[in-house]
């Protein structure tokens, strides 16, 4: 690391010094008193209930739309620069599917039928899906980010925590904005907004986004750009609000995302290809194409009715869909297909329905929320592994020496699910100084998996996917079937949460808490049933405890925010995706997902937000996991046997430290305010996957950020320049890793954005 050790050495100085501790973001407030200033008061829905963040018995940060402006955030993965123990970036070969990690539990595997273990929501909207997830930032109220399960309250699949991503309401004045963007890569990208009322009861509203950019690299075999940006994206809704006690929202999306396939920097010399190791970390000679196609939309009905004072009544309906199509990975790197993930038409395709009705309660010293879910989704896809030199006979191929090679792998499969749960958290005010918060939710989850796979021996493609090319004239190109099944388990699962909250005086709140969640198994779309019989029968669901135990505090008459939180964190039956090279007959890749065995994790986190003056302000987060596996079982292919290297295994996407610094400096100028807010993110040595791999994981790194912004004093108008990544670093987000000769030596590494500079300037009304 380099000088990044006397700087992380800076960080816990700091840390050290400050106290520290977990949840937000601080802003200059309206003062209290003459010449006061304070921390600004956030409040969160964590609870489905509005309460101030620092009530709280959650692990929470918040962001305010206005604070991510200002901060120059493109989209919601610039959330892991500055919480702590969060992992939230671009997967690998994507330029717009989520990879999402809290306190070491997430999935990396986008492939559909497998699930996160971060849940993300759109307007209390559960996205399935993780294509199109990486959401860019435009018309937010806030965002919360939700650490540790959230099982009880938010249910499968939030046993890392929840993203909640809350736009704003239209209101009943007329509003908008309109923001233009130019920046390094010839990026250019336009936004804006507007809400309307149509009468004292409707409005109606819209947004739309438009972003492009040129790529940080270049595909040198076709010449298209590589991490390029092409998307559009847009929202309509329709609010009614006849009287104080109903409110009604219809709210629709869709976002297309057109960028280039980005196939990833070749990381090692592939010795029969000829094909250089580019310098460029965005470069690639990758031969299997550039055209991508990223869809997703959906539309929701929220209906709210305060029945009472004591009881409000809230519906929640969705339906989402989306698909993928495009070219594939190119997992060699070179125009060769070695190892290429082909795929014509719609790659991807998925589509969901849910139902959610609440009750929420306020009743003296009673508040919560109770209530059912529903939900019915579908997801389903196909694609062609091209498979390498040398699993077809040399003698095969000489007739035939164009051919690079002739061995063709289809995976196609679905996964249809149905979940129900019934959920309730309650608080009770024990006394004015001690409450207890005590919830649960049953989950009942079906799913039906179907899986075909198969190789096509002599033929570039499969019938399916196509293009369909017959290298070799029969017997050769037959089929030899991996595995067809059509089969459906159900999984059951309770999730309580209780924590007890003692307020110590009016500013300061102590709590501990215990809470359960829970990732329901499934299938393995890519699983062989000739080298694992048992994938017919799918995996299990993952179970995680965790215990909590934190402080919110304000102190300094509310110039300063201190909160902290320590974890410990029982996981069983993690669900591992491991794929491997198998070149004894029949030859492919074979793929995994096993419950591998149990592990521990235990950690902190702390942030400090201080209001030195009303032109001053400061932000610092610390987070430290220490996670280790007790037991890692696999299946060695060879031997047959199922065998413990849980001491040879490392968490994926876990960094032992991640931390941040930002100031943000204010002052009058020209008719405005001028706003100046440096910061410096880091992060500690981090795997790419459980087995550690020297040439793709990444060592610890720092980066630096700087945004400088002028608001007019009527608020009607920003200019600002935005720095990202100033010092330009190199670092990588992820991976693919088949160092064999049948595979063309296929090591790949996926990289974070470069050094980018962005001007911008926006017309409010």
């Amino acid at each position: 690391m380099g000088d990044g050790k006397a700087m992380w050495r800076v960080l816990l100085a700091g840390t050290a010094f400050c106290g520290v501790s977990t949840a937000v973001q601080a802003q200059d407030a309206e003062p209290t008193a003459p010449g006061a200033v304070q921390v600004e008061e956030i409040v969160v829905t964590a609870r489905r209930r509005e309460e101030s963040l620092q009530d709280v018995p959650i692990s929470v940060t918040a962001f305010s739309g206005d604070a991510l402006d200002q901060q120059g955030a493109p989209d919601i993965t610039a959330l892991q620069r500055s919480t702590p123990n969060l992992t939230m970036q671009v997967s690998r070969g994507t330029n717009s599917t989520l990879t999402a990690f809290i306190r070491g539990i997430g999935q990396q595997d986008p492939l559909w039928g497998f699930e996160p273990g971060v849940g993300l929501y759109v307007d209390d909207v559960y996205v399935a899906r993780p294509q199109g997830a990486v959401l860019d930032i435009f018309d937010i109220e806030r965002i919360e980010v939700l650490r540790g399960p959230q099982g009880t309250l938010y249910g499968r699949n939030t046993i890392g925590g929840a993203v909640k991503y809350v736009t704003k309401r239209l209101g009943h004045d007329v509003s908008g904005k309109i923001r233009g963007e130019y920046g390094r890569f010839n990026e250019y990208n336009l936004v804006a907004s507007v809400a309307v009322p149509v009468s004292d009861a409707i409005s109606v509203g819209g947004a739309f986004a438009w972003y492009n950019r040129d790529g940080y690299g270049r595909n040198y075999f076709t010449g298209a750009d590589t991490n390029n940006k092409d998307v559009i994206a847009g929202r309509l809704s329709v609010e009614l609000a006849p009287s104080d006690d109903v409110f009604v929202r219809l709210a629709a999306d869709r976002t297309e995302d057109r960028s280039n396939a980005n196939h990833g920097h070749r990381e090692i010399r592939e010795p029969n290809s000829g094909t250089p190791v580019l310098a460029g970390k965005y470069d690639t000679f990758a031969g299997v194409g550039d055209r991508n196609k990223v869809v997703t939309q959906g539309i929701s009905l929220t209906g709210e009715w305060q029945v009472s004072d004591a009881v409000r009544l809230k519906s929640i309906t969705a339906y989402r869909d989306g698909y993928t199509e495009g070219a594939g990975i190119d997992f060699d790197g070179t125009p060769q297909p070695f190892l290429d993930i082909v795929a014509a038409g719609k790659v991807y395709q998925d589509h969901q329905f849910s139902q959610e009705l609440q009750a929420l309660i306020e009743a003296g010293r009673v508040q919560g929320v109770v209530g059912v879910y529903y939900l019915d989704s579908t997801a389903q896809g196909a694609f062609d592994t091209i498979l390498g030199r040398g699993l077809v006979p040399e003698a095969i191929l000489v007739p035939r020496p164009s051919a690079a090679t002739a061995l063709t792998q289809l995976t196609s499969g679905s996964v249809d699910t149905k979940s129900f749960a019934i959920f309730g958290d309650v608080n009770f005010d024990l006394s004015d100084r001690l409450k207890l918060s005590v919830g649960a939710r049953w989950t009942r989850d079906r799913k039906e998996g179907e899986v075909f796979k198969a190789n096509y021996l002599g033929t570039i493609g499969s019938p399916l996917v196509k293009p369909y090319v017959p290298v070799l004239p029969p017997p050769f190109n037959v089929p030899q079937i991996l595995t067809d099944y059509r089969e459906a388990r159900t999984f059951n699962e309770f999730t309580p949460r209780v924590s007890l909250t003692y307020k110590a005086s009016d500013d300061v709140n102590i709590y501990a808490a215990y809470g359960r969640g829970f990732k329901s198994g499934g299938f393995d779309m890519r699983g062989d049933a000739t080298a694992t019989p048992s994938t017919r029968d799918g995996y299990d669901s993952e179970i995680v405890d965790s215990y909590e135990v934190g402080l919110k505090g304000d102190f300094l008459d509310g110039q300063l925010r201190l909160n902290t939180a320590f974890f410990y964190t029982d996981y069983q039956g993690q669900q591992v995706t491991t794929q491997v090279p198998k070149v004894t007959p029949p030859p492919g890749v074979v793929s995994f997902v096993d419950n591998v065995g149990s592990s521990r994790i235990y950690g902190l986190e702390l942030e400090a937000a201080a209001v030195l003056s009303r032109n001053f302000s400061a932000n610092v987060s610390f987070g430290y996991i220490n996670a280790k596996f007790n037991e890692f079982l696999v299946y060695d292919l060879a031997t047959g046997k199922t065998v413990d290297v849980a001491d040879l295994r490392r968490f994926q996407n876990t960094p032992k430290f991640t931390g941040s610094i930002s100031v943000n400096w204010q002052g009058d100028f020209a008719g405005g305010r001028i706003a100046v807010q440096p910061s410096l993110s880091m992060r500690s040595d981090v795997h790419l996957f459980e087995v550690p791999i020297p040439s793709i994981d990444q060592d610890g790194f720092e980066l630096v950020d700087l945004s400088v912004t002028w608001t007019s004093d009527d608020d009607h108008w920003r200019f600002g320049v935005h720095g990202r990544n100033l010092f330009d670093v190199r670092y990588r987000t992820g991976g693919y890793n088949f160092p064999s000769n049948q595979f063309g030596q296929s090591v790949i590494g996926f990289y974070g954005p470069p050094r980018t500079v962005r001007f911008s300037a926006e017309y409010r009304f």
